[in-house]
Formats: C-alpha cells, structure tokens, sequence
C-alpha cells in the first residue's frame, strides 16, 4: 500500500539523533533553541517557540494570545479537530465560517458575517499548504480588532504576495502567531513535535513560560530570590517541551525543506497533467500570487461517488485518505456547542466528494506512474 504521507529519514538525520544520545542534553538542551533559531531565519520570523505537538502549539497560542470563556473565536470546519479543540481548551467558544469552493481556506465574506461583538480570534487554515488570503483576512481582524494565529500544520515553506512583496507563511506578516506541526506526513518531522512563531515579545516570553508548568528562572521577573535552585511557578503552565533529540532530528531535516518541497510540487504537477482531461475529477485549485507547499493533493469526484473511487483506488495499492471530516459535523460538537448539519454547506459539499492522494518526497517515479495509473483506470 502507498502511503498518503510518509516522513523522508537520511542516514545524516539519523546521525544527529545519535550525536544527542552521545551529548550531555536529551531535553531542554542547546538543540531546542538552535531548531527554533533555524526555523524561525527559515520564516522570517522574530521569534519561535518549539513544543511537544502541533496541537500543543495551538493550545498555548490560544492561551498566549488570552482566550477565555465568553471569547468567541472563529475557524474553519474543515481541518483537523485540533483547530477548533484549541479554542475549547482555552475555554472560549469555537465558531466556524464556511470555506471557499475552490481553495477550501476559509471564506472571507462568510468571517465578515460570522464576527459579533464576543469575537476575539480568528484561526485560519492553510488547508492541503494552499496560504489564505492573509491581505484581506489581516484586514477584517484589524478592523474588528481580533488576534489571528495562522494553524500552518500543513504550510510549513507556503508562501504568498501582497503588493508586489512576497511573505512566507510563519512570517507573521499578517498575523499575531503562526503554527506548524512536524508530524511524519508533514513537510518535516521531529516525531512528533510543534513549533509557534511570532513577532510579538510579549507573546513569546508567555508561550515559553506557559510550555514548562508556567515557572520561570528568570530573576528579574521573580518576587524574590533564596538562591540558585529557586525557582517560581507565575502561571498555569503545561510540560508541553520537545526534547532535545526531537530537535536534532528537525534541525537535520530544516536544511531540507526548499528539496521537500520542490519534490512535493512536482508530484502535484505529475498529477494535474495526468488528470487534466477527467472531467468526474476536479483538480486542486491555486489561487494566484500564492504558492502551495502541496501537504495535500485532494481531487473532487464530480461524477462518480467518492465511496466508490477510495475503495477501488484502495483495493488496487494506493492508499487514498480523506481530509476532512467537517468539524461542526462531529458529535462533541453538535452535542456541547449545538451545530448541525447543513450549518456549512460548502464544507459538507466539499467533504462528500473528496479524497486525497499520497503526496510527500519519498514517493518514487514508479510509485507516481502507478498512483496515475490507478486513477485513471479507476475513473474509466
């Protein structure tokens, strides 16, 4: 079976790994700051903080930037839980507005119409690593005063333009905070593990704060001081650190990233030639002055029942998935929070008929020939 998403492991990233077990530091050692020092040069960002999962980096974002019950803050129903359980965490209320029918980020006119006067955030999605349109988005939370954290989980190398200026995603250059996810099918992987970036001073001492039980060695910002071993606990902080071997691992793989990507997206343009011609396919649209990191490449059956499609691509080798299933349609949710279906239709059209590829670097020519191969013999 070929693999949606599958991490790209070097013999040179193994032996960083080997080189930390060999070192004084397993965890909360120099290879965490180094990693959050090359991703955040990689971004052009000010600041990165690296935690224990992209989920975790959602929940201390939301945190960061001061969440709280009452707090409305909006996101997308097509993503994975985790970028609207990060709001309930928080203890604020998740909302949702309804995606675009051709890039599936989230719509901007439907935000506009979702803000009310408990609005405090916004989480838009880089959904498959297509970037949002951060121009007009930044421009509704300016306007309405919302705190914006970009969940990047799958755009980590995105990019897109604004006046004739190109930002990557991580950035921050429309938003308050960013979040990536170094999950194995991701663009890299450190196991698991997550990473916040941002530009914001106050933002960045809260979330390192809040990533180790909220305690802090810093004399300056203690109440007082009883010797070298003191330390204070200033907030109700988590153990969400990464581990210095997490860290070897994705600062061997950072230097990799521009040849991740460049891989990614000649399989998507593989696929977009050989597929072209169906007419029961729809192909993924890329909206113009962005670039897509190609997480994901998820066709449309217009045609043909989606059910049909994934069972005979997966019965033939190629191990299709479907990404996502609508949030609002989850059962906590329409349970705790009273959503429904047919709450967002152009989620739920979108989700009935999609099904996503294998798409990552390790995937052969060979592999690419019969994924095509597949398809086409599975849509005749």
């Amino acid at each position: 079976m070929i693999p949606y998403g599958h991490q790209h492991i070097s013999e040179d990233d193994i032996q960083e790994v080997v080189n930390v077990l060999r070192s004084d530091w397993l965890t909360q050692g120099p290879a965490v700051e180094r990693f959050e020092s090359a991703v955040a040069e990689y971004c052009g960002a000010q600041y990165a903080v690296a935690v224990s999962s992209g989920t975790a980096a959602l929940h201390l974002a939301a945190l960061a930037a001061g969440f709280s019950p009452g707090d409305e803050v909006i996101t997308s129903p097509i993503t994975f839980v985790a970028s609207a359980n990060c709001i309930v965490y928080a203890g604020a209320i998740p909302s949702f507005a309804d995606i675009d029918s051709d890039t599936y980020c989230i719509d901007i006119e439907r935000l506009q119409e979702k803000i009310s006067v408990r609005t405090k955030g916004v989480i838009p999605v880089h959904f498959s690593g297509q970037p949002c349109d951060m121009e007009k988005l930044s421009a509704v939370a300016l306007e309405n005063r919302l705190t914006v954290i970009e969940d990047a989980a799958h755009a980590l190398g995105a990019s897109y333009e604004v006046n004739g200026e190109w930002h990557k995603v991580g950035s921050c250059a429309h938003s308050d905070m960013t979040i990536f996810s170094f999950h194995p099918v991701k663009h890299i992987t450190t196991g698991e593990g997550g990473m916040i970036t941002t530009n914001n001073k106050n933002f960045y001492e809260r979330l390192l704060l809040l990533r180790s039980h909220g305690i802090t060695k810093d004399r300056q910002k203690m109440t007082r001081n009883e010797g070298s071993w003191y330390y204070e606990q200033h907030e109700l902080g988590f153990n969400y650190r990464i581990t210095d071997l997490q860290c070897a691992l994705g600062l061997s793989q950072t230097k990799k990233i521009d040849h991740f990507l460049c891989r990614r997206r000649e399989i998507a343009e593989r696929y977009n030639q050989a597929f072209a011609r169906i007419s029961s396919l729809k192909l993924p649209f890329q909206r113009q002055g962005t670039h897509s990191s190609w997480h994901l490449y998820v066709l449309q059956c217009r045609d043909m029942k989606r059910r049909k499609l994934f069972d005979r691509l997966q019965d033939s080798g190629t191990g299709v998935h479907v990404h996502y299933i609508p949030v609002h349609t989850q059962p906590y949710y329409q349970k705790y929070f009273g959503f429904r279906q047919g709450d967002y239709p152009q989620a739920e059209t979108y989700y009935q008929h999609a099904i996503t590829l294998p798409i990552h670097p390790s995937l052969s020519d060979k592999e690419i020939d019969f994924v095509i191969s597949s398809v086409l013999n599975a849509t005749r």
